[in-house]
């Protein structure tokens, strides 16, 4: 199998290597970011044909004595699978220029679907291409589907652990970025893991998973599961549930995406995932399913809000987001001040149809409005 990787040095990046290198697939196209080491280490392994790096290491990476292009470029790699694992609204036009060339696209960046969903379906119907999800949530929904008929499906259930602040502290003013960086029990990048920490993860989540199974929003919530043992839940309208238990790793979800149409391979992947579990039974007897408290987390309803609005708005609430953990990050805003600029920004969001033209200029304006909120 011939593998397009973008956003290769991170975090799904390194372990779609990982899967690569243990299936013995050939990796054709890498586009990393600015970490020219990881970068330099993967191109010496799998010697691909077309690599991108951010343009202000380009000319360092001129001494790799690879071929360089844009990340759109690579997408665009002649491949039987693109990984697009490129964070943010930075991975929406590599995204949109591997399906326009027909690639089926093993997707782990959210930002396409929440900002772009019909418009990405089109592309999907019109040039032959496919989508399977890999985000850990939206894969176990989706195996949880598979055979399935929707009209048969009752709710979609994503879970949360809660992040760091689920009961505590009472002040979340007093919050800082070392402190919400800290998540009980997964490892991401500082984007991810603050958004986690807001719920706006989940909000996000569940953009996506009404665009990608075609769900309305009042069929899709999220509980918190503390245990973090599983990722989600399917309800059935006889009232019988699937339900996918949480991954040690994204290994097991990037195989899946990689096989699918109709494909489990065996080996090492899941060796590694019975060898996680291994001396380490499920604590069933600790297992929670909870509300989520709205008023505690008030960015999962705003992602909400914007989903029913549709179009624009989910463009403005994606945009302000990034700037405003961008700046809590940096120390400019306090936690709770992520959602107050969210809000503001998602109050004022324009209307109008959603192409690709509007989104760039929608996008564009609400990283102003935000910035100005700071």
């Amino acid at each position: 199998m011939r593998v397009v990787l973008l956003g290769s040095t991170g975090s799904i990046g390194r372990q779609a290597c990982e899967v690569v290198r243990r299936e013995g697939h050939r990796i054709v196209g890498l586009a990393a970011g600015n970490n020219l080491e990881a970068l330099a280490e993967q191109v010496a392994e799998f010697s691909p044909a077309l690599v991108s790096v951010e343009e202000a290491r380009r000319g360092e990476a001129e001494r790799l004595g690879v071929k360089l292009a844009s990340p759109g470029e690579v997408a665009e790699l002649e491949c039987d699978a693109v990984v697009a694992a490129i964070p943010g609204l930075a991975g929406l036009e590599p995204v949109r220029r591997a399906l326009a060339a027909g690639r089926r696209v093993a997707l782990a960046n959210k930002e396409s679907m929440v900002v772009a969903g019909p418009l990405i379906w089109e592309l999907v119907a019109r040039c032959g291409g496919s989508i399977v999800p890999v985000d850990s949530e939206h894969s176990g929904l989706y195996q949880c589907l598979v055979g399935e008929p929707l009209g048969s499906v009752a709710e979609l259930i994503l879970t949360a652990s809660g992040g760091p602040f689920r009961s505590e502290p009472a002040d979340l003013r007093a919050v800082s970025k070392e402190m919400a960086l800290r998540h009980p029990t997964w490892r991401m990048g500082a984007k991810v893991t603050i958004d986690s920490a807001t719920l706006m993860n989940k909000g996000l989540e569940i953009l996506e998973a009404a665009e990608l199974f075609g769900f309305p929003l009042e069929q899709i919530r999220v509980l918190i599961q503390p245990q973090s043992l599983i990722h989600a839940l399917v309800r059935f309208v006889d009232g019988n549930y699937k339900a996918q238990l949480a991954q040690p790793s994204m290994e097991l979800p990037i195989a899946y995406a990689l096989g699918c149409p109709g494909m489990r391979w065996p080996g090492d992947v899941a060796a590694g995932h019975r060898a996680a579990f291994a001396g380490a039974p499920l604590p069933l007897g600790s297992f929670e399913l909870g509300e989520p408290d709205l008023l505690r987390f008030p960015a999962l309803s705003l992602a909400t809000e914007a989903g029913r609005r549709g179009g624009l708005a989910r463009v403005a609430l994606n945009a302000a987001d990034e700037v405003a953990v961008a700046a809590f990050l940096a120390g400019r805003l306090d936690f709770p001040g992520i959602s107050r600029v969210i809000e503001e920004v998602l109050a004022g969001a324009p209307s109008g149809p959603l192409d690709w033209s509007s989104i760039a200029s929608v996008d564009a304006w609400a990283r102003r409005r935000a910035e100005e909120l700071l």
